[in-house]
């Protein structure tokens, strides 16, 4: 008798619940992970807060929706896989290991990236299976085809409006905004093209010589100097911003960090090969256009003493690129394997594109937020006095916490109201941007948008209203 076994589908693949909970929360509950007294981590590469405390309590094994894809359960889901990924990563701290050797041990020991593996594909599915609701590739495809549609990318690119470059000139504080901005790209250009080269390695013939002409690139061709993690380390400090790797872990977005972590997704599962590529050319293709206009920009807000050679350089090195994922990689695949290939290369265009949108949208929302402390600092006294004249009814959690409690910067999925009963708060909507609250105020916290706080009297009392909306508090009819 010949016993026969069927592997199950990719997708198919499931962890048990109870054995996916207790990973999660040992992984979360190392040191590293755990609550942080400061706001930033400049010796520190090792040091990355994911509030572990709630983990227990989330739901990671329920695929979110395109609508909740800013919501707390992506901010904490993105978080522990960015993580994940770059256990794959050498990071090594420039000033020595003066007091967290430790820390490095901690880092890349090997229970933290058993553990790692184990819950990276239920986090995976729970943030990226969106894109299969949202990205339609079907139809058949001929190569005629994809060749107009990825040659036609790069006017796109230029004939769209810039959302990210609008809102910093529009902004009330430009400066503030465009440091809000480069931070956002620091988790990924810090360590540039580490995701690429997770695809190095193998055999698959002259593309894979291709695509490590792109990464030697992206590497100063061996001249650390001209490393393009090394531009962008020198255009941080000409602006008053420290270039170490996630020193600015609380105050990236929920957007940037799915998009650092898209290509880590792409780059680390195999299977999606060549979605990478068609997310590559887009990103190289598209680039170039995007730097200029970010370029010219920060010279506007910064003044003389930027040093911008980063965006200039990728200028015109990423139209090059482009040039070359088409020609030397694209193309050349295409002739081995055929249109069966075209819809993930397409997918791969087109999920990178949307996530582009999201993060373009998600960061033009929060520099909206943070300009607007004051006003949502006025709005605490007509939503409270709904509260507490009995016209709005919502749920309330009082908290007492001492001098120095610092809150890891966090989103809520619906607007919040915070009310200081006793004490003196710091309410922080940004690096460096804040509101201080006092006894009797207040301020609304807008959903998803990302916030912290530290304590600055002895004892602080203060009560967070769910109100769900802000507006129809304002709109209760007075009875």
């Amino acid at each position: 008798m010949t016993l026969q076994q069927t592997a199950p589908p990719a997708d198919a693949w499931t962890l048990p619940s109870s054995l996916f909970k207790e990973c999660l929360v040992r992984y979360g509950t190392n040191p590293l992970f755990v609550d942080s007294e400061e706001w930033t981590f400049e010796s520190n590469p090792y040091r990355r807060p994911v509030r572990p405390q709630v983990l227990r309590y989330m739901d990671f094994e329920t695929p979110l929706t395109r609508d909740q894809i800013l919501d707390y359960s992506s901010l904490a889901a993105n978080r522990l896989l960015l993580n994940v990924y770059e256990h794959d990563l050498v990071f090594l701290p420039e000033e020595g290991f003066d007091g967290i050797h430790d820390d490095f041990g901690r880092f890349y020991a090997p229970e933290t990236r058993a553990l790692a593996e184990v819950i990276r594909p239920v986090l995976e599915r729970h943030v990226f299976s969106f894109l299969d609701d949202e990205v339609d590739v079907s139809g058949r495809w001929t190569r005629a085809e994809l060749e107009a549609y990825l040659v036609a990318l790069p006017e796109e690119a230029k004939k769209a409006d810039n959302v990210a470059v609008r809102t910093i000139r529009e902004s009330s504080n430009p400066h503030h905004a465009a440091v809000t901005y480069m931070i956002q790209f620091a988790g990924d250009f810090l360590s540039e093209a580490s995701a690429m080269a997770r695809n190095l390695l193998g055999n698959y013939g002259p593309a894979q010589s291709e695509l490590f002409k792109i990464v030697i690139d992206e590497y100063g061709y061996g001249v650390h100097d001209t490393k393009h993690s090394t531009l962008f380390e020198r255009l941080l400090t000409s602006i008053g911003l420290a270039p170490k790797p996630h020193a600015y872990w609380q105050f990236y977005l929920t957007s940037s960090l799915l998009l650092n972590n898209y290509f880590h997704f792409v780059c680390k599962n195999h299977d999606r090969f060549f979605r990478y590529l068609g997310a590559l050319y887009y990103t190289e293709a598209t680039l170039s256009d995007i730097c200029d206009r970010v370029g010219r920009l920060l010279r506007e807000v910064f003044g003389p003493d930027a040093d911008l050679r980063y965006f200039g350089e990728h200028v015109h090195i990423d139209e090059h690129h482009g040039r070359m994922a088409l020609d030397k990689i694209i193309r050349p695949v295409l002739d081995l394997y055929g249109d069966a290939v075209i819809p993930e290369i397409v997918r791969g265009v087109e999920e990178f594109r949307l996530l582009a949108e999201i993060a373009d949208d998600d960061f033009a929302a929060q520099v909206a937020w943070s300009d607007g402390g004051p006003r949502y600092k006025s709005l605490h006294d007509p939503v409270y006095d709904a509260i507490a004249g009995g016209r709005v009814e919502c749920p309330v959690q009082r908290f007492v916490e001492p001098r120095g409690e610092l809150s890891v910067t966090h989103v809520h999925d619906g607007d919040e109201l915070c009310h200081i009963v006793s004490g003196t708060m710091r309410f922080v909507t940004g690096h460096d941007r804040y509101e201080l609250l006092h006894g009797g105020e207040g301020t609304v916290i807008r959903s998803n948008r990302l916030h912290g706080a530290i304590i600055e009297s002895e004892e602080c009392v203060y009560d967070i209203h769910s109100i769900g909306d802000y507006e129809k508090c304002l709109s209760s009819p007075v009875t």
